[in-house]
């Protein structure tokens, strides 16, 4: 098979332009020849884009829609994650059930046990949490003599009383809802770190 010139210098031109579109600069990502390779289609779970053609300037989708397009269509309503079973409620890491306890039902509160086992890294970790959230009030000793308790005054003093023989479940019930002149922290301190609080303050501010 002959080959002429003009046929060379064809496929010449040929690869030469191949190989220049792989080439990317500034803002030319360059020609993706695989575009699926690259681009997915996600599912994104806390957004939601019905516009179709949302992105269509950079879009390289097989089915024709915007590159941002994300709204799940095979769900009612598109949405792109499921409403939990009717009923359902989370559970915490240790499998514990939200605390549901109202603000004044301390008695109910008192029979409340601590879920999680103490252990020299809970009371290490409490102890952490402790100087964190507790001591600008309380004192690293408990005693009520923190810089902001020095401020505001009225402070429990955790070593003093009938703070002495407060159950788990009370002391925890007030971190989580606050009393008197101390504010909830519910919404600051997650639930197994103020458990792991109270048994700091039971076993080691107290003993």
């Amino acid at each position: 098979m002959k080959i002429t010139i003009s046929t060379y210098l064809m496929a010449i031109a040929g690869v030469s332009v191949g190989l220049a579109s792989c080439s990317a600069s500034g803002d030319y990502p360059g020609t993706e020849y695989a575009p699926q390779m690259y681009h997915s289609v996600a599912y994104e779970p806390l957004t939601q884009i019905k516009n179709e053609e949302e992105g269509m300037w950079l879009s390289n989708r097989e089915d024709g829609k915007g590159e941002f397009f994300n709204s799940n269509i095979n769900n009612p309503n598109g949405m792109n994650m499921r409403e939990p079973v009717p009923n359902t409620v989370p559970r915490s890491n240790n499998g514990t059930l939200p605390y549901r306890l109202r603000v004044a039902d301390l008695e109910g509160a008192a029979l409340v046990e601590n879920p999680i086992e103490s252990s020299d890294e809970v009371l290490a970790q409490g102890g952490q949490l402790y100087m964190q959230y507790c001591s600008a009030c309380h004192g690293p000793a408990g005693e009520g003599d923190g810089k902001v308790g020095e401020v505001i005054g009225g402070v429990a003093n955790l070593k003093g009383g009938a703070y002495l023989e407060l159950s788990d479940g009370h002391v925890f019930h007030v971190i989580t809802h606050g009393k008197g002149r101390m504010g909830p922290h519910g919404s600051q301190i997650s639930i197994e770190k103020r458990w792991k609080i109270v048994h700091y303050v039971k076993q080691e501010i107290q003993k």
